[in-house]
């Protein structure tokens, strides 16, 4: 059985770091794409950052130069390194898991491509 874990969410002021991990188990890591997303109560799931199994790396404007997606396949984390964090980064925070699908393919961002999601971490940014 497929399980992600999200862990290290908390409250952090504008301009500080947070660093999400998501424990992946129950899941090979061949030809995958881990992505995080986040969602704000009454506003559209959003796509953050994605990461192929060759490494390949995806961003969403909003977060380039300020998040990094990293994956550790001996401990089987994805993790999300957040600086310079602003308020409006404010939400829950998702990592999901997409079977044989290459991010690179230009729909990383949709969540209706991923087959597992965790529970959530919630990230909030005090100004």
């Amino acid at each position: 059985q497929v399980q992600l874990v999200e862990s290290g969410g908390g409250s952090v002021q504008a301009g500080g770091s947070l660093r999400l991990s998501c424990a992946v188990s129950g899941y090979t890591y061949s030809r995958n794409c881990m992505g995080w997303f986040r969602q704000v109560p009454g506003k559209e799931r959003e796509g953050v950052a994605a990461i192929f199994t060759d490494g390949s790396t995806y961003y969403a404007d909003s977060v380039k130069g300020r998040f990094t997606i990293s994956q550790d396949n001996a401990k089987r984390t994805v993790n999300l390194q957040m600086n310079s964090l602003k308020p409006e980064d404010t939400a829950m925070y998702y990592c999901a898991a997409a079977e044989w699908y290459d991010c690179g393919s230009g729909s990383w961002s949709q969540g209706v491509r991923y087959n597992y999601w965790g529970q959530g971490t919630q990230v909030t940014v005090s100004s």
